[in-house]
């Protein structure tokens, strides 16, 4: 089964270039996004300003329901930015032309690590070291031997599943799309573009929700455990 046409393709058939391609392209879409929304900042806003206040809102309550309000907009512009960014790139590779970098296992792999250090990060430097790492060993003593393995293993298969869920799910996203271009005109695809549209919206949805449980695992630890 042959690639699906790109435009970028047109300059550059390699893989790797169509990757960075479409990478810089979500980024810079995302500043334009953000700069239009943010350029004339008024009382009554306009539809850019009124739809990013309401992504906003609908992240921090989001948020809200996993660690609380305040902390919640604590960390708002961390998730508010991925899920931003990773919506566009899902979305990017349903049109037709170009391609979500989200199927590479290199973009999600490193927005995996970016989460998992942050919120390793911010779980010591809010909990200090000992009570951060104490938590580990589990609410009962001896247990300890066990449940710290578990708990390693438990955090370091997280940056397996946010990277190998949203990349399966694009890859498998894609593989579908180029199905049905293959086999039908472009005018009938029209439903499936819809879900593909809606999928790509969900996997940044998950991708959102899973940063904020990790968060707030980190930052709340409760005194007797």
């Amino acid at each position: 089964m042959g690639e699906l046409f790109t435009f970028s393709g047109l300059i550059n058939n390699g893989h790797t270039f169509i990757f960075m391609f479409h990478m810089l392209l979500s980024a810079v879409l995302v500043l334009v996004i953000a700069k239009m929304a943010t350029s004339s900042l008024r009382l009554v806003p306009g539809k850019m300003q009124n739809f990013m206040e309401a992504y906003l809102d609908g992240v921090i309550t989001m948020g809200a329901d996993v660690m609380g309000k305040e902390e919640a907009r604590r960390y708002l512009p961390l998730v508010a930015t991925i899920g931003l960014f990773v919506a566009i790139a899902n979305v990017i590779g349903v049109i037709p032309g170009f391609e979500a970098p989200t199927a590479s296992l290199n973009f999600t792999l490193a927005l995996a690590l970016v989460v998992f250090f942050y919120y390793n990060y911010e779980g010591i430097r809010r909990n200090g070291v000992m009570k951060y790492f104490g938590h580990f060993f589990g609410p009962v003593w001896w247990l300890a031997w066990l449940m710290f393995p578990i708990e390693i293993v438990s955090h370091f298969s997280r940056i397996v599943s946010l990277s190998f869920r949203l990349f399966g799910n694009v890859k498998g996203d894609d593989m579908f799309l180029m199905v049905i271009l293959m086999l039908a005109p472009w005018l009938l695809p029209l439903i499936p573009f819809a879900l593909l549209s809606f999928m790509a919206l969900l996997q940044a949805f998950i991708f959102m929700m899973l940063t904020y449980v990790y968060l707030g695992g980190a930052v709340q630890i409760s005194d007797d455990h």
